[in-house]
């Protein structure tokens, strides 16, 4: 970390210290000499650390736009292309990322949110009437200032936890800071180990956990967007899956598999969550009952406008710049609604000149493809013409579609923007979800306890392929009807988990990080990114022919983000990863 940016964080927080006291809320008549509350009447007061507690939550993200112009991380793997060739998210593909020319360079920001949690978690203490309550899971009933405290603490804890993860997902490792740092500490300081920082953080989120309340009906209704029990459970489930994973478990410890399986499970037994029963609206929550539904674990604050909408709908679409434009490297991935099975399986159904036609409806809810029909395929009840010479096809401006697809996933059908009259929706980033939670789950069993659990592993991927509006066949060990794919080895177990991860949470962030955590990255984002050229003839009948939309470039080296170059001037000891 670099000394002048904790100088001015602390500054800041001495500045919005400062400002509190001006506050309303502060009506204790505790003064000092001059009339002002001293820092302790100030932390002294709920609101006040309720207040300063809200100013941390700021510090995360909405990551619908990484460059200013609308890219999504999914344009920095496999899942995507972005329209605008000269934006800054194609450094993870071109050979060109390093110390000197980063994106996603989240280390200042993180810190920031280290450092706030560290001065929270130092000043709001409480009288220490409630040593033994800390102890257990429970809420205390009354809504004393050791009660609010005990409560918010553990959310403060919940949030220290997440930064440092994002940190070590993308880093490999960080510097732990867990006290309130002055500009007369050391700054310079090492990296801890990976395993050191794994460990921090389960204590973070274990901390966490024992002082957070679940997420009830009840008690979200005053409490909306705030940590719960949960959601410490989640990030602790993820946290471990990482842990356990190859690029972090080169030995193949399943004890450490176990220990992620657990950790979901135990999230799993809390009955706290279900699957939504629309996956089209998990993410819009103008959509009646969509808002805080089950499904949603823990999310950002929402955006209320159409910038997701004009960022990537089809081009035609008012003015729209398709940003994130899904690859048929993805696409392909979504496999047959009336068999089950992949398309590249003999038995599958799958045909070549009718590509769209019984596919996964997860398709459909994810990505805009040509529409066949006036029925199929729509945006806005309007017709997506991604075929050469349609509206929205490829090179019909420098923003159309470079692959034959655009995004649909997170876009509202209501929205309406550069019009007369717009129309604002509300969207958060959704953080943790219930479906993660159960595909975590299967994954860490299959690794840990492979074939001996195919009961339980198939039952939590099935309960989301059931899922209401998506009903795909289950998965089974056996195949008496025809239909259902047969996964009953811990091999087979794997590709269909690794499969259905990509479907059931495409484009939310989780396969930039996931190929990289099973170490095949090299592999995979090394492929060329396909797409999918629609031609129609003067009878309306449309031909489908595949073709390389660009070449990638991955090296060994970019499994991990590089350590910026202006950290690295600052703070030497920090040292850089291998290969930058």
């Amino acid at each position: 970390m670099k000394k002048y940016l904790l100088f001015l964080l602390i500054i800041a927080a001495s500045f919005y210290i400062a400002g509190c006291s001006k506050d309303k809320f502060l009506q204790d008549g505790s003064t000092t000499s001059d009339g002002s509350l001293t820092e302790a009447q100030e932390w002294a007061n709920p609101d006040f650390a309720r207040n300063f507690l809200n100013n941390i939550y700021s510090t995360l993200q909405i990551r619908y736009d990484l460059d200013g112009s609308g890219a999504m991380l999914a344009s920095g793997c496999d899942e995507a292309v972005n329209s605008n060739l000269n934006s800054s998210i194609n450094i993870f593909n071109n050979g060109s990322w390093g110390p000197v020319r980063t994106i996603d360079d989240v280390y200042t920001n993180m810190y920031l949110g280290i450092h706030k949690a560290n001065i929270f978690l130092a000043k709001a203490n409480g009288s220490g009437i409630l040593p033994a309550a800390e102890l257990t899971t429970s809420l205390p009933a009354d809504l004393t200032y050791d009660a609010q405290i005990f409560r918010i603490r553990g959310e403060a804890f919940f949030l220290r936890a997440f930064f440092e993860f994002e940190l070590v997902k993308r880093y490999g490792s960080m510097v732990i800071i867990t006290k309130n740092l002055t500009t007369n500490d050391n700054l310079d300081l090492p990296r801890n180990t990976f395993d050191e920082c794994v460990n921090e953080i389960s204590l973070d989120c274990d901390s966490a956990i024992a002082r957070l309340p679940l997420n009830t009906a009840a008690w979200a209704t005053n409490n909306r967007g705030r940590a719960t029990q949960t959601a410490a459970m989640a990030l602790k489930a993820r946290l471990l899956l990482y842990a356990a994973s190859p690029q972090y478990n080169p030995s193949g410890d399943v004890t450490r598999w176990q220990k992620a399986a657990d950790a979901a499970k135990a999230l799993i037994d809390k009955n706290a969550h279900a699957l939504y029963n629309s996956y089209s609206n998990i993410f819009l929550w103008n959509t009646t009952n969509s808002a805080y539904n089950t499904e949603v674990i823990f999310a950002t604050q929402t955006l209320n406008d159409a910038s997701v909408e004009m960022a990537n709908a089809p081009i035609s679409f008012d003015g729209a710049t398709g940003r994130t434009d899904p690859s048929q490297n993805i696409v392909d991935l979504f496999e047959m609604k009336t068999t089950g099975r992949p398309i590249g399986d003999a038995a599958s159904g799958y045909s070549a000149s009718a590509p769209y036609t019984n596919r996964d409806p997860r398709l459909g809810f994810a990505v805009l493809y040509n529409s066949p029909t006036a029925t199929t395929g729509l945006f806005k009840s309007k017709v997506v013409e991604t075929f050469i010479g349609g509206k929205d096809g490829i090179g019909t401006n420098n923003n159309a579609t470079k692959t034959g697809y655009y995004l649909h996933k997170f876009l509202a059908d209501g929205a309406v923007w550069n019009s007369s009259s717009n129309t604002n929706v509300r969207k958060p980033w959704v953080l943790f979800r219930y479906a993660e939670v159960l595909l975590n789950y299967a994954e860490a069993l299959n690794e840990a306890q492979g074939t001996a659990q195919t009961t339980q592993i198939l039952s939590a991927l099935n309960t989301i392929r059931a899922r209401t509006g998506v009903a795909m066949p289950a998965l089974q060990t056996t195949n008496p009807t025809g239909n259902g794919y047969v996964a009953n080895t811990q091999a087979e177990l794997r590709k269909r988990i690794h499969n259905e991860r990509e479907v059931e949470l495409c484009f939310e962030e989780h396969r930039f990080f996931d190929v990289r955590r099973w170490k095949e990255a090299d592999v995979t984002f090394n492929q060329p990114i396909i797409g999918m050229q629609i031609t129609k003839s003067s009878a309306g009948v449309y031909t489908y022919q595949t073709f390389t939309v660009e070449n990638r470039t991955f090296a060994a080296k970019n499994y991990l983000y590089p350590v910026s170059q202006t950290e690295l001037n600052k703070a030497p000891n920090l040292k850089q990863n291998p290969g930058y």
